[in-house]
């Protein structure tokens, strides 16, 4: 990979990460209410990508209802569960988006796996059980199933998507926006009164949030990643995006003073090991070992 490129997917991890940090400081610190804080995103990436939203492609229904799962049900169930639980937790749960894609693309487009993936997809689930777990009394985090969940629609919009033929990125995006602002709010008037109120009164900082999450977030690290998916091997690209976990786990422990026991340590090195054994093929992670080992001497 190419320097340059390679800086764009650190700055893309680093934007991501940040995101889900700052997420939940305006849903938790500012106590934004979570469904009118996406709304609100998602109002923003409206206006500024309408002029994307023709030619859509066909049928309109697939691309409305791949959009809801990717865009207002994957965010409204994400801000919600990230309001009850922590940033680096949620990002381990994020995880399961890989394995629950390639789940679906053999049950929707009938595709194969082999047992060096399916051990990367038990390896994946292992390690967020360990960590949605409350290890008092074994109950179940609610806001880890809320996670779950979200990651399961965007995982379903992203196979969809490929039953859609003629998509361009912004494009798509645009219909993300405009299939998911007006369910939001309308789930937000009538679930969050005084919303409008809350939000005005947190002020600068949730403005600051809130452009950066539709407009740095949705417009920059988004297309960045469809633009190297492009260019290189997606394997390539999905190993390297683990980094986006190990740095939200880094700046949720410094920042926000996330807890960082052995439960969080082995559920964290499961999942993203998984994810690795999913992402490359067997002979290319030999080939990483080997690099490392020789690196060692």
């Amino acid at each position: 990979m190419a320097l340059r490129d390679f800086a764009l997917l650190i700055l893309m991890c680093l934007v991501w990460a940040f995101n889900t940090i700052l997420s939940k400081y305006v849903v938790s610190g500012l106590e934004v209410p979570p469904l009118f804080y996406a709304a609100a995103r998602f109002a923003i990436l409206t206006v500024v990508l309408i002029p994307f939203l023709r030619p859509a492609p066909r049928p309109i229904w697939r691309l409305v209802v791949t959009a809801l799962l990717m865009g207002g049900g994957n965010f409204a169930l994400m801000f919600v569960g990230l309001k009850m639980s922590t940033p680096s937790a949620v990002s381990v749960v994020f995880q399961l988006g890989l394995p629950m894609t390639v789940l679906l693309s053999v049950l929707m487009l009938h595709e194969r796996i082999g047992l060096w993936r399916g051990f990367g997809i038990g390896l994946t689930f292992a390690g967020v059980v360990i960590v949605i777990f409350d290890p008092k009394g074994l109950e179940i985090s609610t806001g880890l199933l809320l996670v779950v969940a979200a990651t399961f629609m965007s995982s379903l919009g992203a196979v969809m998507t490929k039953q859609i033929e003629g998509m361009r990125p912004l494009t798509f995006q645009a219909w993300v926006g405009f299939s998911s602002v007006w369910p939001l709010a309308a789930m937000s008037a009538w679930l969050e009164p005084g919303q409008v109120d809350i939000a005005l009164r947190a002020g600068w900082p949730f403005l600051g949030a809130l452009l950066f999450s539709a407009l740095i977030v949705s417009l920059f690290a988004h297309t960045s990643y469809v633009m190297l998916l492009q260019k290189y091997e997606a394997n390539l690209i999905s190993a390297l995006t683990l980094m986006t976990p190990l740095i939200t786990i880094g700046m949720g422990v410094v920042l926000l003073g996330d807890p960082f026991g052995p439960r969080m340590i082995i559920g964290s090195a499961l999942a993203i090991s998984g994810v690795l054994v999913i992402a490359l093929r067997r002979n290319q992670i030999m080939a990483m070992l080997m690099a490392v080992r020789s690196r060692l001497k």
